[in-house]
């Protein structure tokens, strides 16, 4: 049988290495993109070019009507899912706590939580054996901030990743007899344009002395964790938030 996955976030850093590499495993790949078509489009590329099938679907997964959207598409294009990668998510120039409007939280709460919870309920909805589905696999895109609260930075990226791993703790206890596994996974320092957009591109050399490794770790690495807990190889986890940090 074949599987189908949908990567929010998919065409950019560890949601594009994701993709790809879930292809190249046998999976139909669906991304979600926010506003860069060319990349979204070079992801596709990579994967059909392969022999892969994928599609992508533009929105913004803290938009309800357009999470409604996604999940039609792969409905309609794919089929039954299988998998959820909620990996749509952002942060913003860093700064202290005390220099943040309100405006700023609700952006990166909405982005990074409700996206995430949308994503997870339309999920469910569809792979709950309560609900008619076969099961399925949910993993999400935490990050260690959640537990270092990374200050002086991003705090409030940091309290936006401990609510999803909360979100992956309750779900995965309240889907567990309905045949879906939640995990999330926690990178720590990753070499990615999600830096850049934060206003420092070279923050992983900067900052990687301190990870006991010495080293940041690819978009690669991460999604390995994350296939790894989409795969039957993974199949007595749930409610696990699995650090990919290079020990930091």
């Amino acid at each position: 049988m074949i599987k189908t996955v949908l990567v929010t976030g998919g065409s950019r850093g560890i949601g594009a290495a994701t993709a790809i590499m879930a292809a190249a495993r046998g999976y139909q790949v669906a991304i979600s993109f926010h506003s860069n078509a060319a990349a979204a489009e070079a992801v596709l590329q990579q994967i059909r070019q392969a022999g892969g099938k994928a599609i992508a679907v533009q929105g913004d997964v803290g938009v309800e009507a357009d999470v409604l959207q996604m999940f039609k598409a792969v409905d309609e294009q794919f089929g039954p899912l299988h998998a959820l990668v909620n990996n749509a998510g952002m942060l913003e120039k860093q700064m202290r706590l005390d220099q943040m409007d309100v405006a700023r939280w609700q952006r990166v709460f909405n982005a990074n939580v409700i996206g995430s919870f949308l994503c997870a309920r339309e999920a469910v909805l569809r792979m709950s054996t309560r609900h008619g589905g076969q099961g399925g696999v949910i993993v999400n895109l935490s990050s260690a901030a959640a537990r270092i609260g990374s200050p002086n930075e991003f705090i409030d990226y940091a309290a936006a990743k401990g609510a999803v791993d909360s979100m992956t703790l309750g779900l995965s206890k309240e889907v567990a007899t309905e045949g879906i596994r939640v995990n999330a996974v926690r990178p720590g320092l990753i070499y990615t344009d999600i830096h850049t957009s934060a206003g420092e591109p070279g923050r992983v050399d900067r900052a990687k002395e301190g990870v006991p490794m010495k080293r940041g770790g690819t978009a690669e690495e991460v999604a390995e964790a994350v296939l790894w807990l989409m795969s039957e190889q993974s199949s007595y986890v749930t409610g696990t938030l699995l650090d990919v940090t290079g020990g930091r």
